[in-house]
């Protein structure tokens, strides 16, 4: 993957002469050292065989130890059961409401193919864009869509595979900017986040979810007030 804001930033670096950002492992395949459980079980996330499990019970998150503001993320994930639905917060403040137990931040979706078709309501069926890798603020976090549907993003073109087939996202997160390719092709995208520095919170939403290969690299900083930043927990 080579989009275009990544490269940029990268370029500039090497000209400057500054260290040149590395991949890093978001898990080291053991434990889950850098993550903190916010409002899950002990067993809703586990490392197995180089692998991230989690079972999807109870609904929550856990957060990244660290804040992150710019950077690129490859996460490659599976659904297990029809339906399934997941996704990882970024620039998240990691404090779950009262009521639906996750955090603010934007969050970039991970939903199973079946998931339009068991959540028809009076015989209409959510868009199927809705699953192929929509990007959105919540929790009063507010963006600006490239692809708008309301307030949310979708993705230009269907590229996620269902149950037991592994999904790659590569996610650019720039000064408010995100762009997402979704299996080798970038479909998707927002910009103009009201917060755009926090933590990463990976999300149990009820279904059973693997993670694999999943690596974070940081990039410079950028402008960024304490208002468009999510408090740190001490």
């Amino acid at each position: 993957m080579k989009p275009f804001l990544a490269i940029s930033f990268l370029t500039l670096v090497a000209v400057l002469g500054e260290p040149i950002p590395q991949w890093v492992d978001m898990f080291n395949g053991k434990d889950l050292t850098g993550w903190v459980n916010v409002n899950t079980d002990p067993d809703t996330w586990k490392v197995r065989d180089g692998m991230l499990v989690c079972t999807g019970h109870p609904i929550g998150v856990m957060r990244s130890v660290k804040q992150y503001e710019n950077f690129v993320m490859h996460v490659e994930w599976m659904h297990l059961e029809a339906g399934g639905n997941s996704g990882i917060f970024i620039w998240s403040d990691a404090k779950p409401g009262e009521k639906n137990r996750l955090p603010n931040g934007v969050e970039v979706q991970m939903l199973e193919l079946d998931w339009p078709k068991l959540n028809t309501r009076n015989g209409v069926v959510p868009p199927l864009a809705y699953v192929h890798g929509e990007l959105f603020g919540v929790g009063g976090v507010t963006t600006v869509p490239d692809n708008p549907r309301g307030t949310r993003s979708m993705s230009v073109e269907n590229r996620c595979k269902g149950r037991g087939e592994w999904n790659t996202y590569d996610v650019v997160a720039i000064d408010g900017v995100v762009k997402m390719s979704v299996n080798g092709k970038v479909v998707n995208g927002l910009q103009k986040s009201s917060q755009k520095k926090g933590y990463l919170c990976m999300e149990s939403e009820g279904a059973e979810i693997h993670f694999r290969n999943m690596k974070i690299m940081e990039l410079p900083p950028g402008v960024t007030t304490p208002e468009q930043t999510a408090p740190e927990i001490k």
